[in-house]
């Protein structure tokens, strides 16, 4: 009677668990935090190395801008000014060669965006050189509407060395842009008329095609 139930008790405790696993179920616990505090240190590692990335950019662009105000207005308005030698109808001259072709030729450098066949890589180096031909108009304008030293100095060498060149610049830049909209309007009419045109002679073809199979459907009846 004793030795049943001692089978009895000892068959309903079972087989124990051995140290070995539990060991290896703590060091696979274990194994998981880790990684995750790995990740999590990688993820904030990455955004603080990012935020002082954007601090450093808005330092040199901020640098970048404080020795441009401070050289370039100066520089350019002594450019013009050695340009126009002080006479009004020279100065008048340069301003609407300037404000012109230098607004023309980026505006329809712009227009070249639309263009489906080139990708976001060219179209961001089109958008670059078309900031970049715009660079004299882009000077004047550090002239006329600048507040510092430089941009006030260069305003006094235009109204001395370089008269009427302010003014001109700005209708020069006006029928610069007027121009280069009717141009790019006009190519934009041809084009949708050359596919007009095309789609036309498409159609046409198709009822040539459809007409030629009927008469040879009824020949074949006949």
């Amino acid at each position: 009677m004793s030795d049943e139930s001692h089978g009895k008790a000892d068959h309903s405790h079972g087989p124990e668990p051995s140290h070995g696993d539990a060991d290896h179920e703590h060091e696979e616990r274990g194994s998981d935090a880790e990684r995750r505090y790995d990740r999590q240190g990688v993820k904030a590692g990455t955004w603080v190395n990012r935020a002082v990335l954007v601090l450093v950019l808005i330092a040199l662009a901020y640098l970048a801008y404080a020795l441009s105000a401070a050289f370039f207005p100066r520089w350019w308005a002594q450019r013009v000014g050695d340009q126009a030698g002080g006479e009004l109808s020279a100065g008048t001259l340069w301003g609407l060669f300037y404000g012109f072709v230098f607004t023309l030729v980026p505006v329809l450098l712009l227009a070249q965006l639309r263009r489906r066949f080139f990708s976001w890589t060219w179209r961001f180096i089109l958008l670059v050189a078309a900031v970049l031909l715009a660079t004299p108009n882009w000077l004047t304008l550090s002239v006329v509407l600048g507040t510092s030293n430089a941009a006030h100095a260069g305003e006094r060498i235009f109204d001395v060395e370089a008269p009427g060149f302010r003014a001109a610049t700005a209708i020069g830049a006006a029928a610069g842009a007027v121009v280069a909209l009717i141009l790019v309007g006009a190519s934009m009419r041809l084009a949708r008329r050359r596919r007009q045109v095309r789609d036309l002679k498409g159609q046409l073809s198709e009822r040539e095609q459809a007409e030629r199979e009927r008469e040879q459907a009824e020949g074949d009846d006949r």
